[in-house]
Parts: structure tokens; sequence; C-alpha cells
């Protein structure tokens, strides 16, 4: 068991549901609220969704208690936690934009960052991998 869980639980599957519906059946089964104890966002490409819990809760347990909800199971949706990474991938970044300003940007704590160990820069991609000195920046 890791020493820190995640707190992200992505859910696969996920194209039967509505976004409203889906966010609706994650406050039936956790008990919380959307936006004010937990965000969801939908990643089309990959029919999934990751929820990420503002609100400390027991992600372990709550994706056993997804892994039980009848109605995830009619969906056919399975829930997973999200691997803890110290790694991020920024796309659409403009060409104008430096390795400096993307570090000062992800280390600022009203961004949700933290204290960037490397910027990896790919122009021709418009994107950077941006490495945290430790996992908590990146959230």
């Amino acid at each position: 068991k890791p020493a820190e869980t995640s707190p992200s639980v992505v859910f696969d599957n996920i194209q039967g549901c509505s976004l409203k519906c889906f966010r609706i059946l994650l406050e039936n089964v956790s008990g919380l609220s959307v936006d004010d104890d937990f965000t969801v966002e939908v990643i089309p490409e990959i029919n999934a969704a990751v929820a990420t819990f503002i609100k400390s809760i027991d992600t372990e347990e709550f994706v056993k208690k997804c892994s039980e909800n009848n109605r995830i199971k009619e969906f056919k949706m399975s829930a997973r936690l999200l691997e803890l990474t110290q790694s991020i991938k920024a796309e659409n970044i403009p060409e104008t934009v430096s390795t400096d300003y993307i570090t000062v940007y992800f280390e600022s704590v009203r961004n949700g960052g933290g204290p960037v160990l490397e910027v990896q820069l790919f122009p021709e991609e418009n994107s950077a991998i941006i490495t945290f000195c430790d996992h908590k920046g990146n959230i």
C-alpha cells in the first residue's frame, strides 16, 4: 500500500452516462458536492473522466464503493486510483512562452503548483513536460 494515496479517481467507459448524470452519480456515491468537494474532468478521447477530491477522503474506499454501486455497474463503468506522478504534460503552449515562464507559472501556489525540478519544452508540438520535485506540485 503506498504511503500516500492519490486524491484522483479515474472512471473508464463513461460514454453511456451524460456529464450531468455522472456528476450526480458521484455525489450520490461519495456524499459530497461537485465543485465544492471534488472536480470532474472528462477526457473524451479515451472515454474516461477523472474525479479529483478537494476534500480529504479515503479514495481507496471510494473506489471500492464505486465497484459495488449498482448504477455504476449498469453503466459498465470502472473506477481506479490515478497513479501519483511527478511529471505532467502541458499542451497548447504559445510559441513565445519561455521555460522560465512555465517554471514560474507551475511553481505558483495559487495555480496549485509546487517546486519545479525541470521543464522540457517541445516547440514543434506546442507542449512541455514539467517535472516537479515531488508529486504534490502537479495537483
